[in-house]
């Protein structure tokens, strides 16, 4: 029975990875598909893979839930799944490993904006390729939340909310200051941090709104912006999600980055 195994690689694992797949001299297939893909699309592109058998059901469950779309390799020597971090853009099938688009997504050195923030820190950057060139973070006063009720809950309740309101006028404010100069040369704009943080910073700066379509996955499990944390996320942002499925084994998933 087929079991997978699910693997986090930095950008030079990945690239590394595909160099393995790439010697791969067995009879094989290569599909690519991009986010957003219908899944009778899906279904169709997968039927034309003779060899793949009953993992067809898991193999579109996992092309359905990358956000980014996926690289599929399936022969005898490999047998993988590699969701980037990066938008694939085109519908591909080919015979053999065919992994000179992916190869070419993950060499390129990207120009990608990075937002983050939770209330009370944030830290934006650029970054091209690997390397932060522009970066800003700090701190603003966001009280806790209060848990009890009455009058003053209510009075807190609203300094509360003046307090966050004005720290995220701040943060727009740095935002554009980092952002502006590159508005036209960023590929990306990857968010960071609390949701709801990153919901309401987007409704206040009308400035963010015009890299809404060159958005990437957010990064939401990072901790309070920092400096240190914004240099990780550089990283983070290149990581590619591989999912392998081999004949033994348990399903696992690891860090390998």
């Amino acid at each position: 029975m087929l079991t997978t195994k699910q693997r986090i690689l930095n950008r030079a694992k990945t690239i590394h990875l595909l160099d393995e797949v790439e010697t791969g001299g067995a009879p094989a297939t290569t599909l690519y598909l991009p986010a957003g893909a219908s899944q009778p699309d899906i279904a169709a592109y997968l039927r034309q893979i003779a060899t793949l058998g009953a993992a067809q059901t898991a193999v579109e469950s996992s092309i359905t839930a990358s956000p980014t779309g996926a690289a599929f390799f399936w022969g005898q020597s490999h047998r993988l799944l590699v969701s980037p971090p990066f938008p694939i853009k085109d519908k591909h099938i080919a015979s053999g490993h065919d992994v000179a688009p992916l190869r070419t997504l993950l060499t390129r050195d990207w120009r990608i904006g990075i937002m983050l923030v939770r209330l009370g820190h944030y830290a934006i950057g650029i970054c091209e390729g690997e390397r932060l060139v522009e970066h800003k973070a700090g701190t603003g006063l966001v009280h806790a939340r209060q848990r009890q009720g009455g009058s003053s809950a209510n009075r807190f309740r609203r300094r509360r909310e003046e307090q966050t309101y004005h720290f995220l006028v701040r943060v727009a404010e740095h935002a554009q200051e980092i952002l502006a100069p590159h508005a036209k040369t960023l590929d990306y704009l990857v968010y960071g941090g609390a949701r709801t943080t990153i919901l309401e910073l987007r409704k206040q700066s009308r400035f963010l709104g015009q890299f809404d379509d060159r958005l990437l996955p957010p990064l939401l499990t990072i901790p309070d912006p920092r400096y240190e944390v914004l240099k990780d996320c550089v990283q983070t942002v290149w990581c590619s999600r591989v999912t392998d499925w081999g004949e033994n084994g348990e399903t696992t998933t690891v860090r390998g980055n």
